[in-house]
């Protein structure tokens, strides 16, 4: 399950001990504690998460819009299809009619005496009701088929609707996980410069520590080191893309969120995959850690809400958060939960 946003009460409560963090960090000046500066970078990496989360949210209830959007057309084209063919076999039908109306002035006893070949009016008129009753057969049959059809038509749009107003509560939480970004924004920039040093390099040595001990299980002699054909092209996409910012919801070619830069970079080589990380965990094939090969994506943490693409050497390229960019990182600096394969 996915982590719920905090509500304004438990948003109040961060925001009081943010402020207590930043008075204690601004109090001790250049020399703050090492332990605050560490409460500071929790809390900016829990803002971050929880706009991560419901970006994941947001891009899913988009996909899932657009795919409803397309079966709702599909049944209108195939309902308007059924309407035409309905319209020209009725106007078939009353043609038939009124051309049997017209020559049923005669008695047919009398047209099969006066007939040159009384065998050949038997024919036709074996043929004539034949093919009345198969068009009044398919008249029938297409009003079937035209009722069904709307009928899924309808139940299709019901469910576009539910499905609008969802992803419009989505968008509402924009608003929410801005508020979140601005509030981690604010805070970092509250800090002084050193201080700001200070975070970074306690960020980078839980990065290189975590990493460390990943490493020292030997994990890098067991899995991988070649990419298919596939994963080459995908992990050349992702290069071409160090650099580019990091915006939620994003899937380039300027910017792009965790799960865009990495359906993106398998796009390019050919294959589609899911376009969330939650689907991405979801859906794709399941791979043992020591059986992972560049290329796979590494999916972080418990609720799935974070992806990248594994390019070797125990590194990762991936779109990390607002206000980082596309850049190459350590494998093992964020909880790892799985890995998938995309070309399995």
């Amino acid at each position: 399950m996915r982590r719920p946003l905090r509500t304004h009460s438990h948003r109040a409560a961060a925001a009081v001990a943010l402020a207590c963090v930043l008075t204690a960090v601004s109090q001790q000046g250049a020399r703050a504690d090492p332990q605050t500066l560490t409460e500071v970078q929790d809390k900016l990496e829990s803002l971050y998460h929880q706009a991560e989360v419901a970006t994941d949210k947001y891009d899913a209830a988009d996909v899932k819009v657009k795919a409803q959007q397309s079966r709702v057309a599909s049944l209108n084209s195939r309902v308007r299809t059924a309407e035409g063919k309905l319209t020209r076999l009725n106007s078939y039908a009353g043609a038939a009619a009124r051309a049997q109306y017209r020559g049923g002035g005669m008695p047919a006893e009398l047209q099969f005496a006066l007939a040159g070949d009384p065998e050949q009016v038997l024919n036709n008129g074996v043929l004539a009701l034949q093919a009345q009753q198969k068009t009044q057969n398919l008249v029938t049959d297409l009003k079937t088929t035209k009722s069904v059809l709307r009928r899924r038509t309808d139940e299709a749009a019901a469910e576009l609707k539910r499905l609008r107003a969802s992803r419009r509560t989505m968008a509402t939480q924009r608003t929410t996980i801005e508020r979140h970004i601005t509030e981690a924004k604010a805070l970092e920039s509250s800090l002084a410069a050193k201080e700001r040093a200070r975070l970074a390099d306690l960020e980078k040595q839980r990065s290189e520590q975590a990493q460390a001990e990943w490493e020292r299980t030997g994990i890098l002699k067991k899995i991988g080191t070649e990419a298919t054909p596939a994963g080459k092209k995908a992990i050349a996409f992702a290069s071409r893309q160090i650099g580019k910012p990091y915006v939620w919801g994003a899937e380039g070619p300027d910017s792009y969120d965790c799960s865009g830069l990495t359906s993106q970079a398998w796009l390019a080589a050919g294959v589609t995959i899911p376009r969330t990380s939650e689907m991405q965990w979801a859906q794709l094939k399941h791979i043992p850690i020591v059986d992972m090969r560049p290329g796979d994506l590494i999916i972080y943490f418990s609720d799935a809400s974070h992806v990248a693409i594994y390019v070797g050497r125990g590194n990762i390229i991936s779109a990390p958060r607002p206000g980082r960019y596309v850049y190459e990182s350590p494998a093992a600096s964020m909880r790892i939960l799985g890995v998938v394969r995309p070309d399995a």
